[in-house]
């Protein structure tokens, strides 16, 4: 499903639109960028896209305080760009409540600098801008042609770990001509893997849907929708988008080896971390919204005990949960369910058994049935694994996910292997994508080391619901003041 991202170009303190980057063709729309901010999110767009036009022309942040006003003020991510040339600029920004920056002309002029900020902020939290005009990139608020021709200027880049790139065909911009599919096009072909944001010409609701067609996964859009020549409703009728409002969850997940609860790293080297009833009692009680119970005892005997668990454990909380590990039939699922589990989570055996899932939503309801991916990403992508991680299949991550909804799954629990128990944040543009791809929940697992990094999972990963262990297990972050913490940025989470 394509993302819908509505812009608001800014010059002093007004809403406007330009054409083709001239200042002298500007257009004022609304002198209240705020209160257009809140109609977008009100309509159902869930992203916005804000351009600091006087930023850009005077290669310094300007209007930091109307970023923060639409910040505090909606609950949109919001993208932002225009006179970011210094790290101060991007700290600026990220101060007044941008999710992602755009850095553009940074990225042409001095590289080494794009560099730095890539290495310190993360390339989930930058977006490059790539303005092309003639088939070089502009710079300077489109004022300048570089040398820079399009594809080896992404190369570079893309190389370095970029994935978000807004690319504008500026000859377009404002022009309502519709956008360059040929252009992006030639863009995926060369870089697939990118998370690619078209920008420019977009005149009516066909374009969208000529994008989407073209595999494009977001588009920036202005003037068409300020010009009227959009229908917002049928637009978002067709491509609803997820709703950022719903409560997001917190969800402790409880490894259970032998009648104990034990962690590791990059899914080895295994230490006690307490009592799983006792530990889920304590979860519960302290705000969690759900728990997940995973058996990685193999033994028959093992089974038992772990089934016996599922039963205290229902005995003595009150929030949903869920179990795995060895189901493999549905007999497995009814003696989990009966013992008092509300879902279950399936993966090995539903890789080697992909029916075993449409035969658990057929009896049980898709409410019922998890879909667990372990995944690594490696030169060629993300390939899932099965056997605890042990053994790698042909499957793609996104490609197995995309089947497993479209058997029944109510949910994918992935889980970053490469990020597991690293505590350095998830892998978030493998979730957005995930998240864009999906209609179902999405649960981030692998890689919470700091409460900053469940925000990151719901802004830019767009999960719906983030799980850890070891951070909750070992007492670095308290659920209730991670939960206050996430409230006070804006995430609606259950308290």
């Amino acid at each position: 499903m394509i993302e819908l991202i509505p812009a608001i170009d800014i010059i002093n303190g007004q809403c406007v639109r330009l054409t083709m980057g001239d200042y002298s063709q500007k257009k004022v729309y609304d002198s209240n960028p705020t209160e257009v901010a809140r109609r977008f999110e009100k309509m159902g767009f869930r992203r916005l896209h804000v351009v600091d036009l006087d930023g850009a022309k005077s290669k310094h942040i300007v209007n930091d305080a109307v970023l923060h006003s639409i910040s505090e003020n909606t609950n949109l991510v919001i993208d932002f760009g225009g006179g970011i040339k210094t790290e101060e600029d991007v700290e600026k920004a990220f101060a007044a409540g941008a999710s992602m920056v755009a850095v553009g002309s940074i990225a042409v002029t001095n590289p080494e600098l794009f560099h730095i900020w890539l290495d310190k902020y993360g390339a989930h939290r930058l977006i490059l801008g790539a303005d092309v005009r003639n088939g070089r990139i502009a710079i300077n608020g489109w004022r300048d042609d570089s040398q820079e021709e399009l594809l080896p200027f992404l190369r570079q880049y893309v190389d370095r770990g970029v994935r978000h790139v807004l690319c504008t065909e500026i000859n377009r911009d404002g022009a309502l001509q519709g956008p360059d599919i040929e252009l992006y096009r030639q863009i995926m072909q060369e870089y697939p893997h990118l998370h690619l944001i078209a920008s420019g010409g977009v005149s009516c609701n066909e374009d969208f849907h000529r994008l989407e067609r073209a595999g494009i996964l977001a588009v920036v859009f202005g003037k068409a929708f300020y010009e009227g020549r959009i229908d917002a409703g049928k637009l978002l009728a067709s491509h609803p988008q997820k709703d950022p409002g719903l409560a997001k969850r917190i969800i402790p997940c409880l490894d259970v080896k032998d009648g104990m609860t034990v962690k590791g790293t990059n899914f080895i080297n295994l230490r006690q971390a307490g009592d799983p009833v006792e530990l889920g009692q304590a979860y519960s009680n302290a705000g969690a919204d759900e728990l997940v119970f995973l058996d990685i005892t193999a033994s028959i005997e093992g089974r038992k005990t772990f089934t016996d668990m599922v039963t205290r454990v229902a005995r003595k909380i009150n929030i949903p949960f869920t179990v795995g590990g060895g189901i493999n039939e549905l007999e497995d699922v009814e003696r989990l369910l009966y013992a008092g589990a509300d879902k279950v989570s399936v993966n090995s055996a539903a890789i080697h058994n992909p029916r075993l899932i449409d035969e658990i939503t057929g009896k049980f309801g898709s409410q019922v049935c998890v879909c667990a991916i372990d995944a690594r990403l490696d030169d060629t992508g993300w390939h899932c694994y099965m056997k605890g991680g042990r053994e790698k299949t042909k499957l793609s991550l996104f490609e197995w996910a995309k089947e497993a909804q479209d058997r029944g799954a109510g949910e994918i629990l992935f889980t970053s292997m490469n990020h597991d128990g690293v505590k350095a944040g998830f892998a978030y543009d493998a979730l957005a994508q995930l998240s864009d791809e999906l209609s179902i929940p999405v649960i981030a697992s692998g890689g919470a080391g700091k409460m900053e990094d469940f925000h990151d999972a719901f802004t830019l990963g767009k999960a719906d619901a983030a799980l850890a262990a070891s951070v909750f297990h070992f007492g670095k972050i308290k659920i209730p003041e991670l939960k206050k913490f996430l409230r006070n940025k804006g995430i609606n989470v259950r308290l």
